[in-house]
């Protein structure tokens, strides 16, 4: 039986019906897929896919701003703020001194550090307003060599100095001791044998540029010291 031309029309549209919808099917099932890709790829930050290798976080000791070598000693040190906030040692990840722990005070606050292991070997608060200059003159006298020296001020550290205490403060590396006056913010980190030493930070007390009512702003150094060798 032939089949008229009218019938074989309707077979051939509907043919090209049946492959638009098949070919659009797919087209929509492709669509979906890269969409999800793309949102995966952008959900992570909001911006766009980043490797799980730079998106880790990595802390320094002390929270430095860059990594210490082998055979180094990562170290942050901070001043007192006023007479209000207390100051600071961080040595090798391990809070030494600070308000937290409680052993911080008015005056001078100095811990000291084998040189060659990075133990802590004593931490004292010398109070240089109210207190005594010869007690800070026996225990500089005391220190032996190859040990580190860390001094933060906090409040006042200056009105009980006198020039013997002054000269052995120098002897330990610093400079800015000579003129470090009253309030001054201060922080240093020296060793007998030392004529200067990189670690030292002075604010002067000055009330045109004073951050705080009577007292400059804190100071901050931060630093990798080399072990000495046994």
């Amino acid at each position: 039986m032939r089949v008229s031309g009218a019938v074989r029309l309707s077979i051939l549209a509907l043919i090209v019906i049946v492959l638009i919808v098949v070919a659009y099917h797919e087209l929509d099932i492709k669509m979906e897929g890269n969409i999800h890709n793309v949102i995966s790829r952008v959900s992570v930050f909001g911006k766009k896919e980043i490797p799980a290798s730079q998106a880790k976080v990595v802390r320094n000791k002390c929270n430095l701003s860059v990594l210490c070598a082998s055979g180094h000693l990562a170290f942050r040190l901070l001043s007192g703020a006023a007479s209000i906030v207390g100051p600071k040692i961080c040595l090798e990840d391990d809070i030494l001194m600070s308000s937290v722990k409680n052993n911080v005070g008015r005056g001078f606050n100095i811990a000291l550090v084998d040189g060659s292991t990075g133990k802590v070997k004593d931490t004292k608060v010398i109070d240089m307003w109210g207190g005594d200059v010869k007690d800070l003159i026996t225990f500089l006298k005391d220190i032996p060599k190859g040990i580190l020296v860390f001094i933060a001020t906090f409040d006042d550290g200056a009105t009980k100095l006198n020039d013997e205490a002054r000269e052995l403060i120098q002897q330990l590396g610093s400079k800015s001791i000579k003129s470090l006056a009253f309030r001054d913010s201060w922080v240093f980190v020296g060793a007998k044998g030392i004529t200067n030493t990189p670690f030292e930070k002075h604010m002067i007390n000055k009330k045109e540029t004073n951050k705080y009512e009577g007292w400059p702003e804190l100071v901050e150094i931060e630093g990798c010291i080399p072990t000495v060798p046994v």
